[in-house]
């Protein structure tokens, strides 16, 4: 990871996430923002390269990735409904849950923990996407290869032990 560029393996994950939308159905993660950040031009690229996106290997990856996601998005709507109100996503690269956050309204904040060159490029996508960051949505820049987590946690989770 450089420190003045967004991660690949992140790009890589959002394309999986969105070829998931386009191709697989049933769909076992229904993310619909995971084409918008995207955007239109790398959505059609992604349409177009049908044979990319549905080899084996490509497909074995995006079943994996898109079942990591519900599994954890299922755990956490059960753990919101037992009281938990921050989710903690290391290396959060271009996921979409804290802009799908359906548990937003019973106050469940989301700490995006990421580099700052992918946290900033996200924020870029985001807003040529049109989307709204919601105010539940706390960005927390890290570069894991020389800081650490508790060094970087803002003060507001301190306060309520959300990172120990």
């Amino acid at each position: 990871m450089k420190d003045d560029s967004p991660s690949r393996t992140a790009y890589g994950v959002a394309m999986s996430r969105a070829a998931h939308q386009i191709f697989d159905l049933p769909r076992v993660f229904e993310d619909p923002l995971a084409l918008s950040i995207l955007g239109p031009k790398v959505t059609g690229a992604i349409t177009t390269a049908k044979r990319r996106f549905n080899g084996r290997d490509a497909r074995l990856l995006r079943a994996f990735l898109v079942a990591r996601s519900r599994f954890a998005e299922d755990v956490l709507g059960e753990a919101v409904a037992r009281g938990v109100r921050q989710y903690v996503v290391l290396g959060a690269g271009l996921d979409t849950f804290a802009h799908r956050n359906p548990h937003a309204d019973l106050g469940l904040r989301v700490f995006e923990v990421d580099h700052q060159a992918t946290q900033e490029w996200k924020r870029q996508l985001i807003s040529r996407a049109r989307l709204k960051s919601p105010e539940s949505l706390i960005y927390v820049p890290v570069n894991f290869e020389n800081e650490r987590l508790a060094e970087r946690t803002p003060s507001h989770a301190k306060n309520v032990g959300a990172f120990g």
